[in-house]
Parts: structure tokens; C-alpha cells; sequence
């Protein structure tokens, strides 16, 4: 049996404006952060094309009680 790994993770641009999200394939959504799959995100506009962080987590409900924590603390 295959333990399916989930990822909390940090993108930023060289300003230091910075995206976290959720994903359960790194590798492919740092490309589609890179190369800009989707032109109207948030990553985008603001060219996060950087991973600066990634944790992994076993469970979805622990990757996202930390995905909000540290939302919660990049704004304070």
C-alpha cells in the first residue's frame, strides 16, 4: 500500500509576496506556478514563481489546519 503524502507549500516572488497552498503533487503545481497554467491566478499576477518552503503531512485535514495557520500568521 502506497501512503499518498500531501504538501503544504510556499511560493514568492523576488519582492517577497508570497502564496500557500495545498497540494498533494508538489512537482506539478510548482510548474503551474512556474509557468503560469493559469494566467488570471494570484501567482501569476504577482509572478510567485519561487518555492521557498514545503512540508509534508500523511493526512489532508493536518496539511490544511497548517496551510491556515500559516496564512493566519503571514498576515499579522
Amino acid at each position: 500500500m502506497q501512503i499518498k503524502v500531501r504538501f503544504v507549500y510556499i511560493m514568492a516572488n523576488k519582492n517577497r509576496t508570497i502564496y500557500t497552498g495545498v497540494t498533494s503533487d508538489l512537482h506539478a503545481r510548482v510548474w503551474q506556478h512556474k509557468y503560469q497554467e493559469h494566467p488570471k491566478a494570484f501567482t501569476a499576477q504577482y509572478a510567485c514563481d519561487r518555492l521557498v518552503y514545503y512540508a509534508e503531512f500523511a493526512r489532508m485535514d493536518d496539511a490544511i489546519a497548517f496551510e491556515k495557520y500559516v496564512k493566519g500568521k503571514s498576515r499579522g
